[in-house]
């Protein structure tokens, strides 16, 4: 039953960030392609935004591996 739970937790820590650096991406190529003069302002904040979802997803796995893993 743990090793249920951990598979769990995980598929949802990874599938997270996953859609949010999906739609990151999806709406600045979106946006660039209607705006393309805009590129300044939005490549930046479209770096930013993947990284700060990136992060997230490493501090989420290393939380579960604090919660889950083993004491030896």
């Amino acid at each position: 039953m743990r090793n249920l739970v951990i598979l769990f937790v995980m598929f949802f820590t990874i599938l997270g960030p996953l859609f949010v650096i999906t739609a990151v991406g999806f709406n600045s190529i979106n946006a660039l392609g209607r705006h393309p003069s805009a590129a300044a302002k939005i490549l930046p904040v479209m770096l930013i935004r993947l990284a700060l979802a990136g992060a997230s997803g490493i501090g989420a796995l290393l939380v579960l591996l604090r919660v889950f893993g083993t004491n030896s």
